[in-house]
């Protein structure tokens, strides 16, 4: 008689002894984030912002590429409570976004309860997951996580849609690859020292600076009518040079660019950025002009900003 091995619960604590500390980077790895992201019909990738100064410890802020728009992803490895509950949604209310996830070793049946009252008050506007992760191993044989999704807006199917390349473009994403090329053509047509490269996708445009660890993008977003800049800071040192760019940068930054800028610091040591907003609605072809100076005189003061800081840290 042929003999099977025994399935065995394992204790998230051992894989992961160090709580969400441990948890919280793992989960950030490109395999194990696609995998949620594939599950729930998302494509994600880590955008690394959480709130310098008041971070909430564990959250990971997210860009699901087949939407552009932000997802925060919440995890715990205990069950669910109303502390993590509130600070969750406090995040999400500061960073706006429209996408929530919710992992945790077990759902109790209230905060169920009231991501579904959400779900269903909102109505498809901002989209409550619940996740619940366990592990199990079989004899000797390593650890196995594995993801339960116990709530999701009502008639989400988490079906995939068409990869980018075989849909045809919306009026609003042919309208901003328009809105794209024409702030290129006016930064060259009025000498500025900074190039915008390559093919905008969407609804960001990648700007020249170092590609190693540094670089700065622009962004829209036309849920909230703001236009955005960014210095984006990646690598595995990201978290290191974040702070030592932040402790000869910070003061100077809110002088020399705007008061404005905002300096965002992730956990998981996968990325972190400084970025400037306005509000206006790109939408408004008729304000482009005042639009794309905007860009042009920020974009212009990031670069001779950082480019010379970044310099003094090697």
């Amino acid at each position: 008689m042929k003999k099977y091995g025994k399935l065995e619960k394992v204790d998230l604590h051992e894989l992961w002894d160090g709580g969400v500390a441990d948890f919280a980077p793992w989960l950030s790895e490109e395999e194990n984030l696609g995998g949620i992201g594939k599950a729930l019909g998302m494509e994600l990738a880590v955008q690394s912002l959480a709130i310098s100064g008041e971070v909430y410890h564990g959250d990971i802020l997210c860009k699901d590429a087949l939407t552009d728009q932000f997802v925060l992803m919440g995890n715990q490895l205990e069950p669910t409570d109303n502390n993590h509950l509130g600070q969750f949604l406090t995040h999400a209310a500061r960073l706006e976004t429209s996408t929530i996830i919710w992992i945790a070793r077990a759902f109790e049946e209230e905060h169920r309860t009231a991501l579904n009252w959400l779900n269903r008050l909102t109505n498809g506007s901002i989209k409550f997951f619940g996740i619940e992760i366990e592990a199990y191993k079989i004899g000797d044989s390593l650890p196995a996580p594995k993801f339960n999704i116990v709530l999701k807006p009502s008639g989400w199917t988490g079906q995939l849609p068409k990869p980018a390349s075989s849909q045809k473009l919306t009026e609003t994403e042919l309208l901003k690859l328009e809105y794209w090329h024409g702030l290129k053509n006016f930064m060259e047509a009025n000498n500025s020292f900074v190039q915008l490269l390559g093919t905008p996708p969407k609804s960001w445009f990648n700007v020249a600076e170092d590609k190693g660890r540094y670089f700065l993008s622009v962004t829209v977003n036309p849920r909230e009518s703001s236009l955005n800049i960014w210095l984006n800071i990646i690598g595995e040192k990201a978290n290191d040079d974040f702070d030592k760019l932040c402790e000869i940068a910070y003061k100077d930054s809110l002088i020399e660019i705007n008061p404005d800028i905002r300096w965002y610091k992730v956990q998981a040591n996968a990325g972190s950025s400084v970025t400037l907003k306005t509000y206006a609605d790109f939408m408004e072809k008729n304000d482009w002009p005042n639009q794309f100076a905007w860009f042009k005189e920020n974009i212009e003061k990031f670069d001779k900003f950082f480019r010379t800081r970044i310099k003094q840290l090697y």
